[in-house]
């Protein structure tokens, strides 16, 4: 965007409309961070056995701690060796104290967060775990900080609720500059396409376990993050559009020397931008209602995950600042899809960093006036700085511009030759409530669908009718009780390749749920997240078998089409087949009675009063 670029007016009515939403609770929190600043390395005010504590075990960053010279950064790791794309932060503490220790000053881990893999959960009993462990994630983030030692934070994390609970927990320390440090993606393997394509014959009977196996294995084959554009691979793009990484951080491989100098040049950048300096910048005035529309367009111009419709809301509600659907659904139908990536294509993210990136989609987005360039990002520019390359010239890490234009026009396009001229969210609402869907990987003749309703109150009671011959004709498929509330909202991706089978035999299939789909959500029609939930007497609770379901994702309309009388007089059916405990799931229970809806981020850790659905 150049000087004489004008904001597009919808980013500018949104964007003031958030504003205005929030400006109770964001001067709440701007003044709550700016009691919290000090003016003087935060250890200096520990009493003497206090700090000793602190640097008992400190080595050779023992004088530096003790005497209070210099700024301490506090290192918070979802480092663990199973995921693949945490393993490289391994030793990543080791090269961020001593890059600090070459800028003066110091760095200690602070503490380690939970990060568990939805690709291992998926379909298991610990999936319902997954999206109550990032309010988890939020408290250990806060826990990690709290000890008033450290003047700045480096958040490492890269997966799909990793990211937000860093994000969330470190919100609540946003008197402190802090940065994202990702670890890269893993090198292409096995074409997305070609892994779906096995998982659906596998579905069918055509494909053994030993062939699937080996599939999956040559997809996820190495460190880094999964290749196709899910949740984890979003986290990254929306660091960068809210200028929260070093730029160009997100599609770099790990164990290369590249990745470590941006892991190097984050470390010093978090020193610069202490109170102690003449360059503060705290995390909590980065995250603001312009960053947070920058992320929304972002998700909606690279057709990301769903999941971070529930997300970025509880993001954004740290911060102080309140958003709904109906901001992400009128920035997406503004916005033009600009990449193709797995599963909204057949790419996956190393062609598309190779294509231009995300620096490409953001200098475009900036140029046609729907990203606000003004935002405050950590490295110290506008959002103009963050659409750039790193490279090393020699050992030197320097940036340049991206390309001029696309180098692989099927996977990213300018604004004036997209794939579409929508996003890839939009938002739904009728008499079943409010839901999200995701239109970019599905086909235009598939994104509307009136037919008669399955019902069910697990994804293992669809697969068990599709393997009795069950799920004849046009359909669909209504799967409840799986929000928040009732089991913690599970993804219910092991779907996807029984209806995509379906589909592709030329039935007319979708799915509807309280629960989530995923950031792999792909070619079947999915209205998910309806709230309210069944657990808390939503109107999906009142369908029945074949009751006539319209669902058009264009026009964002979802209903059942049931006379009215009729339609009043039906009780809500909670539709909760639960198993509260084993698998740890009796831990949680406060957790997910005091969860918020998805429109509220399907949060625990806060309520929005301003909501009439909130949670008592």
């Amino acid at each position: 965007m150049s000087p004489s670029t004008t904001l597009h007016p919808t980013l500018v009515r949104v964007t003031r409309r958030i504003a205005e939403r929030s400006r109770p609770t964001r001067d709440a929190y701007l003044a709550r961070i700016a009691r919290a600043r000090t003016d003087a390395p935060a250890r200096v005010a520990l009493g003497c056995g206090n700090l000793a504590h602190g640097f008992a075990a400190a080595g050779p960053d023992k004088p530096a701690l003790r005497t209070g010279h210099g700024g301490n950064i506090a290192i918070v790791t979802a480092y663990n060796d199973m995921l693949s794309a945490h393993q490289p932060m391994e030793q990543y503490p080791t090269l961020i104290r001593a890059a600090a220790r070459a800028a003066g000053g110091t760095a200690q881990v602070a503490g380690g967060v939970p990060a568990m893999c939805d690709g291992v959960t998926q379909g298991r009993d610990g999936m319902e775990l997954s999206l109550l462990s990032r309010d988890v994630i939020a408290m250990a983030t806060a826990i990690a900080l709290s000890h008033d030692m450290f003047d700045a934070a480096l958040l490492l994390g890269v997966c799909d609720k990793i990211v937000p609970g860093l994000l969330i927990g470190a919100l609540s320390f946003g008197h402190l500059p802090m940065l994202l440090v990702p670890a890269g993606p893993m090198r292409s393997g096995l074409p997305n396409r070609e892994k779906a394509a096995v998982r659906q014959r596998h579905a069918e009977g055509k494909a053994s376990r030993e062939e699937l196996l080996e599939a999956e294995a040559a997809s996820y084959h190495s460190a880094g993050t999964c290749t196709f554009y899910g949740t984890a691979n979003s986290n990254q793009m929306l660091m960068e559009f809210m200028g929260l990484h070093m730029p160009g951080s997100a599609f770099v491989h790990p164990g290369t020397a590249l990745r470590d100098a941006l892991t190097v040049a984050a470390t010093t950048r978090a020193l610069q931008i202490t109170s102690t300096g003449a360059d503060y910048t705290p995390i909590g005035h980065c995250v603001d209602e312009k960053s947070i529309v920058n992320a929304m367009v972002g998700l909606a111009a690279t057709g990301g995950s769903t999941n971070h419709s529930i997300h970025l809301v509880a993001i954004a509600r740290a911060a102080g600042v309140l958003i709904d659907w109906d901001d992400l659904d009128e920035l997406s139908r503004v916005t033009p899809l600009l990449a193709r990536i797995y599963p909204n294509g057949s790419a996956d993210v190393n062609q598309f960093q190779a294509a231009g990136g995300l620096a490409l989609v953001i200098r475009d987005l900036l140029g046609t006036g729907l990203l606000h360039p003004d935002i405050r990002c950590v490295h110290g520019g506008d959002l103009h700085a963050q659409a750039r390359e790193p490279w090393l010239d020699g050992t030197t890490l320097r940036w340049r511009d991206p390309p001029d234009t696309s180098l692989d026009a099927s996977v990213l396009r300018s604004s004036a030759e997209a794939f579409d001229s929508e996003g890839g969210l939009h938002r739904l609402q009728g008499n079943l409530g409010r839901a999200i869907v995701k239109i970019s990987a599905v086909a235009a003749s598939h994104r509307a669908i009136t037919a008669p309703a399955k019902v069910f109150d697990t994804q293992e009671a669809v697969l068990d009718a599709f393997k009795t011959g069950q799920l004849e004709g046009d359909f669909v498929a209504v799967v409840r009780g799986q929000g928040p509330r009732a089991n913690g909202m599970p993804e219910l991706h092991k779907l996807t390749p029984t209806l995509g089978l379906l589909q592709d035999r030329g039935q007319r299939v979708a799915l509807l749920t309280d629960g989530r789909m995923s950031g792999a959500s792909g070619k079947v029609l999915a209205a998910i997240h309806v709230t309210p939930e069944a657990m808390d007497g939503g109107a999906i609770g009142r369908i029945r078998d074949g009751d006539l379901i319209h669902v058009d994702a264009e026009a964002g309309v979802f209903e059942a089409r049931v006379d009215a009388a009729t339609w009043a007089a039906r009780a809500a059916e909670s539709g909760a087949v639960v198993n509260h405990a084993g698998m740890g799931r009796e831990l949680f229970g406060a957790m997910r009675a005091h969860s918020g809806t998805a429109e509220q981020g399907a949060c625990s850790l806060f309520a929005d009063p301003r909501l009439a659905t909130a949670a008592p």
